[in-house]
């Protein structure tokens, strides 16, 4: 037997399960003794399902799918109701990186596609720097001026400013990953629209001679924020993706199955934006030297790195805890 005829054979009883844990999460003390035995029939049978679809395909999606739906009726039948503290605390310490590890090739994808942006605009101008005017809107074209670049440090209104900056930042990332509902194509397009506007503005602060200038002022939040977009944009991307490629499952299922995910992936990224948010009103403007920008550039990827490596082992932990 092979995946596809497995999950025709046994999809009633796990869409059966999924809607009794439903049930049990919204009624938990009204339910009958009947419908508690019917749940854990049904527990038992897809812990069965996943037995079988581990040895036989390890590797398949529908392997993934039954481990969560498995954890799920687990966690109702034999873990007490966790605190909301807890609950977060394990969401951001193994659940997101846990996603984050699983999906990293669409949101390297959606790396790719800022950079793509990013290069293409970037020797556009050098070519030619009138092309600014034709890849900047008209308001960022005619505003920037390198030389005036530095002269507000410190003169800024920082809470005003971060909160603004949040706030654009974080509709960017729910654009980036609402989009995945069009089959990735917004997605696409404002991944390499914000590339373009970065390599437009570096390639005309290089044109003056202010590109470490230039480099002080974004990287400092920058690494925080473009990873948390380029993750934002990974999760637009993979719902696109099954969306576009269903395999095995209608699209109806996939856009359900997947968009849950991906709501999971672009929570992960609030705190990112927060941080970004905090060091762009705060640090960027402050007047401190080129080189102390550069040193919180570095120590906010050093963080990203240790964050990411430390939500690994702690995966890896529980991992072996549940065997």
């Amino acid at each position: 037997m092979n995946s596809r005829q497995f999950i025709r054979q046994h999809r009633e009883d796990w869409n059966e399960l999924e809607t009794s844990i439903s049930h049990l999460q919204k009624r938990r003390k009204k339910l009958a003794a009947r419908e508690i035995n019917q749940f854990n029939r049904l527990y038992q049978k897809t812990s069965q399902h996943l037995s079988y679809c581990q040895t036989y395909f390890p590797q398949d999606e529908v392997t993934h799918y039954l481990n969560g739906l498995v954890s799920k009726a687990h966690n109702l039948l034999y873990k007490d109701q966790t605190s909301s503290f807890k609950q977060i605390r394990e969401f951001f310490s193994t659940t997101f990186i846990g996603l984050f590890l699983e999906q990293w090739k669409f949101i390297f994808i959606a790396m790719i596609l800022f950079t793509v942006g990013f290069i293409g605009s970037y020797f556009s101008v050098l070519n030619d720097p009138l092309n600014l005017y034709t890849i900047l809107p008209s308001e960022i074209a005619q505003g920037v001026n390198p030389k005036n670049l530095g002269q507000q440090d410190g003169n800024v209104d920082s809470p005003l400013m971060s909160a603004s900056i949040m706030t654009n930042n974080i509709q960017v990332a729910i654009l980036a990953f609402a989009g995945g509902i069009t089959f990735g194509l917004l997605t696409v397009y404002v991944l390499i629209y914000n590339g373009i506007i970065i390599g437009a503005l570096a390639a005309l602060f290089w044109q003056q001679g202010k590109a470490y200038d230039f480099w002080a002022y974004i990287v400092p939040h920058g690494m925080i924020e473009l990873t948390a977009i380029f993750i934002a944009g990974g999760a637009g991307l993979l719902m696109g993706y099954k969306l576009f490629v269903p395999g095995h499952y209608s699209r109806h299922y996939q856009l359900k199955y997947q968009a849950k995910r991906s709501v999971q992936l672009l929570l992960g990224t609030i705190p990112l934006f927060i941080i970004a948010g905090f060091i762009e009103g705060y640090i960027t403007p402050a007047p401190i030297s080129l080189e102390a920008k550069y040193i919180v550039a570095f120590l906010t990827i050093f963080g990203l790195l240790f964050y990411i490596l430390l939500g690994k082992l702690f995966s890896q932990k529980n991992a072996i805890k549940g065997l």
